[in-house]
């Protein structure tokens, strides 16, 4: 699970221009959407596609989204119980 929060970190900063946030910034507990980062319903999506991609893992649904995006560690949660591949 560390290292799918640390890729996680990695991929966040990096498709949402994150430049100034390093990956110690990053708290894995912290409010992902609408906290400290400034992520957005636009910036969501972005990471919607690149979750799905990445990990094959389909977010599909505004509740399940809610309940997702509340963290980076309810994100990686997330895809490691929805991922057909994932041994982490």
């Amino acid at each position: 699970m560390d290292e799918l929060i640390k890729n996680l970190k990695v991929q966040l900063i990096e498709i949402l221009n994150l430049s100034d946030v390093t990956l110690e910034d990053f708290d894995e507990n912290a409010q992902l959407v609408g906290g400290d980062l400034g992520i957005d319903s636009i910036d969501v999506l972005e990471i919607v596609v690149m979750v799905e991609k990445e990990y094959g893992v389909v977010i599909n649904n505004k509740e399940i989204a809610e309940k997702v995006f509340t963290s980076l560690a309810s994100l990686a949660e997330f895809i490691v119980q929805s991922s057909p591949t994932s041994s982490s």
